[in-house]
C-alpha cells in the first residue's frame, strides 16, 4: 500500500526512521514547524491544500503526523482519500506513545515545557515564516530593545514577551534513543537551569508513531475520516471525531 504522510517537521527524524522499516510505501510531505504560529485558520488552509493535492490514483490514504494542535486541523476535509489522524491534543503524544501516558505525566507534572530532537533542530533557534517569535520580536536581545526603545520601554517589552516562562516550572526532555540525544538533553538542561526550572529526562515511546506509519490504525488511537467527511473536536477522551456533511447528518 502506498500512502501520503503530511507531517510536522518536529517528528522528522522519528518518522523517517519508522518509515524505513514500515510495510507501507510512504511519501512524506513535511510542513514547517512555524505553521502552528499562523493561527488555526491559516494552518488548516495550508494543510487542506496538501490534502487536496493527494492523487487517489496513487495513494490509498493520507496519514497525518499532526494532532488537534489548537484546532489547527479542525474542519479539515477528506477530499480525495481517507485521512488517518492520531487521537492526540498535540505532538507530545507522539513521543509519549499514547494520550493516556501523556495525560498521566501532565497531571503529575503541571507546568512542564517539553523538548525532543525536533524541537532542538527545528524549534526556537530557527525562526521561520509565521513564527510567533518573529511576529513579536522576541528573538531580539535585551540590549537591542534598549538601543531601539530606551531602557524603560525595553524593560516593559522584554518582560511582556518573555513573561510566559513564569507559567512553567519544569523542562522535560523526551529521549527516543537516537544518536544525538545526549547533546540535546544537555541543551535542554541548560535552558531549564537558565529559566530556574526543574529538569527531567524521560524515555519516549515509539508505539503511536509506529502504529501510524505501519498501518495499525485501531479505533482507540486513530480517527479514520472517509472521503467527503471532515474532522472536528469531540470534547471528550476521543479528542477528535468525524463530521459528516450537513445533509447526511441532519445538521
Amino acid at each position: 500500500m502506498r500512502v501520503r504522510a503530511i507531517c510536522c517537521e518536529i517528528i522528522f527524524r522519528e518518522a523517517c526512521l519508522v518509515a524505513g522499516n514500515s510495510p507501507l510505501v510512504i511519501d512524506f510531505d513535511f510542513m514547517t514547524k512555524g505553521l502552528h504560529d499562523l493561527g488555526s485558520e491559516k494552518m488548516r488552509a495550508r494543510l487542506q491544500e496538501k490534502v487536496d493535492a493527494v492523487d487517489p490514483a496513487v495513494y490509498s490514504a493520507t496519514l497525518f503526523g499532526y494532532a488537534l494542535c489548537s484546532n489547527g486541523i479542525s474542519g479539515l476535509k477528506a477530499t480525495r482519500t481517507k485521512l488517518v489522524i492520531p487521537r492526540a491534543h498535540d505532538c507530545i503524544t507522539f513521543f509519549m506513545g499514547s494520550r493516556t501516558r501523556y495525560q498521566e505525566y501532565f497531571d503529575a507534572h503541571p507546568g512542564t515545557y517539553y523538548r525532543t530532537t525536533g524541537w532542538n533542530e527545528r524549534g526556537s533557534a530557527l525562526y521561520q515564516e509565521g513564527d510567533i517569535h518573529l511576529q513579536l520580536g522576541s528573538n531580539r536581545t535585551y540590549q537591542e530593545y534598549v538601543e531601539k526603545y530606551g531602557e524603560e520601554n525595553a524593560r516593559y517589552i522584554f518582560e511582556t514577551l518573555h513573561g510566559w516562562k513564569t507559567a512553567y516550572s519544569r523542562m522535560t526532555y523526551i529521549d527516543m534513543g537516537l544518536l544525538n540525544e545526549d547533546e540535546y538533553a544537555r541543551q535542554a538542561r541548560e535552558e531549564a537551569e537558565k529559566n530556574g526550572w526543574e529538569f527531567d529526562r524521560i524515555p519516549g515511546d515509539w508505539r503511536l508513531l509506529r502504529a501510524l506509519l505501519e498501518g495499525d490504525w485501531t479505533e482507540d488511537d486513530f480517527l479514520i475520516v472517509e472521503t467527503g467527511d471532515s474532522v472536528e473536536p469531540s470534547f471528550d477522551d476521543c479528542i477528535i471525531r468525524r463530521a459528516r456533511p450537513a445533509l447526511e447528518s441532519g445538521r
